[in-house]
């Protein structure tokens, strides 16, 4: 990805327009408002292209273009102070910028169209072998036509199937090296062979539709690990791509709602179902820039968790962090602090959708369809789905358990950055502990409290706790006294007059 691109994708052109006092309205999938460039009063000319990233005045000043172009005449800037100002503003480091070269664009491009092939080859692969069609078929329920349009194929065993093919086909050993098909075990007299060998193949493209990469699931139940994803690539990126966004994104927009699954085979099942508004990260933890790439069509995210490894009763295993396993294959974080700071970052809307029964959502949509439409529709906000799954099995009659579960939950309502949503959890978390909401406020400010230690031994200021999040007393207060004092200036004077007083 570009400098450029990289830009692009971290800054929401409808926010940056937002900001720049042009009040926005949705017209279907757009935006529009009153062009800031021209006097314009009266009909809004001004429209935003959120999915794009351009936006165009159709009156008087009838240009248009992307943020870069914005900023630029909003400000007099040329592009080179444009982008400085805009890397700034996505926290985007420009070393030493060249536009991307013919050469290098040409270079992207030719490993596409090898990815492409490959497509070809994989599919190839898979329909000459009936023993995976058939598990493709009948154990995950796929039709011919799921199979033709994701692309599915197989790699088969051996270690230099594809080097061969490709190789004969004009391709050389450096193409296959730097699409990432093909591997160099260097302390093996440099020796190359197929990354993907005895696995379902599982092509990954970019949100445009552009080829990327492959996710490969194994066949062999004891081959590990069970998926497998291509290398970092020039053009595959794992913390940048999501699985099925190019075929999502209209029905995202449509629904105005991205649900976000664990496995490429979940979203081919649910796709397959009607349920097209569905994408899968590449087996890590979601990423900021993942959730960028949703924002441009929808703010609404659910995050539908599977109930397994470490399961439900274990989302907070990091406590401080809201930390579960999603991914029966691989290790899909849930850091639901981390997701808060995002979401006020952004300004979306996550929630989490549990799945029931120990099924995965291919197995629900199998089952029943309008039971994974139910599911989602009563997707909890993650606040209440942290609550409920700390609450779960625990003595609610327990103070230390009441404490713990504070304790845990207090921090999260705190990187809430609305107040109104603050307060309403707090009475939420005080109803479900039965207790005063008073004596969570207080808590909030007291914080842990510290072990006297021996005389002679150094006194640490780093509070450290195992498990509980640590929340620093003195800020608290002082932030309190500075509030009164900003509320009633009269107390001022008064401790002022307390201390002049002679003894």
């Amino acid at each position: 990805m570009s400098t450029i691109d990289e830009i692009k994708a971290r800054i929401d052109i409808v926010d940056l327009v937002s900001e720049a006092g042009v009040k926005l309205r949705h017209a279907g999938k757009n935006y529009t408002g009153f062009c800031p460039f021209h006097d314009n009063k009266h009909t809004p000319a001004f429209v935003v292209w959120p999915e794009s990233g351009t936006w165009r005045c159709f009156g008087q000043c009838n240009e248009g273009g992307d943020i870069f172009k914005f900023v630029m005449k909003r400000e007099g800037l040329d592009f080179k102070e444009a982008m400085q100002k805009l890397a700034l503003r996505a926290g985007v480091e420009i070393k030493d910028y060249q536009r991307e070269s013919p050469q290098q664009k040409e270079a992207y491009e030719h490993l596409r169209k090898l990815l492409e092939d490959a497509v070809i080859y994989y599919r190839s692969q898979l329909f000459s072998n009936n023993t995976i069609l058939t598990y493709l078929r009948e154990k995950r329920g796929l039709t011919d036509s799921t199979i033709e349009t994701f692309g599915l194929g197989y790699a088969p065993p051996g270690y230099d199937n594809l080097l061969k093919h490709f190789t004969s086909k004009g391709y050389s050993q450096q193409d296959l090296i730097d699409s990432g098909m093909v591997t160099v075990r260097e302390n093996d007299e440099a020796r190359t062979y197929d990354k993907f060998r005895n696995r379902i193949m599982i092509p990954i493209r970019d949100e445009n539709g552009k080829m990327s990469g492959f996710g490969a699931r194994i066949v062999d139940p004891n081959d590990i690990p069970k998926f497998l994803n291509s290398p970092e690539t020039p053009i595959f990126s794992k913390g940048r791509l999501l699985y099925g966004l190019d075929r999502a994104r209209k029905p995202i927009r449509a629904a105005d709602q991205a649900v976000i699954v664990e496995g490429y085979l979940d979203v081919i099942a649910l796709h397959q179902a009607g349920y097209e508004n569905v994408v899968s990260p590449m087996g890590t933890a979601l990423t900021e820039d993942q959730l960028r790439l949703l924002k441009k069509s929808t703010r609404r995210i659910v995050l539908a968790l599977d109930p397994d490894v470490a399961g439900q009763k274990a989302v907070l295993r990091g406590l401080d962090a809201a930390r579960s396993a999603m991914d029966r294959e691989g290790e899909l974080g849930f850091d639901a602090r981390g997701l808060l700071k995002n979401e006020a970052r952004l300004q979306a809307d996550l929630r989490v959708a549990t799945m029931p029964d120990d099924l995965d959502p291919d197995e629900i949509v199998a089952r029943d369809k309008e039971e994974w439409k139910k599911l989602i529709e009563n997707a909890k906000p993650i606040v209440t789905h942290v609550m409920d799954s700390l609450a779960a099995g625990q003595d609610l009659n327990d103070a230390k358990v009441k404490n713990q579960i504070a304790a845990q939950v207090l921090p999260l309502i705190e990187d809430l950055p609305n107040a109104m949503e603050r307060d309403t959890y707090r009475q939420a978390l005080s109803r479900m502990l039965r207790v005063d909401e008073r004596s969570l406020l207080s808590s909030q400010v007291q914080g842990p409290v510290a072990k006297r230690k021996p005389r002679g031994v150094e006194q640490s200021h780093k509070v450290v706790s195992s498990g509980v999040v640590a929340v620093n007393p003195t800020l608290k207060i002082e932030s309190y006294c500075l509030g009164v004092l900003l509320r009633k200036p009269s107390c001022y004077t008064a401790s002022i007059n307390a201390c002049r007083k002679p003894t």
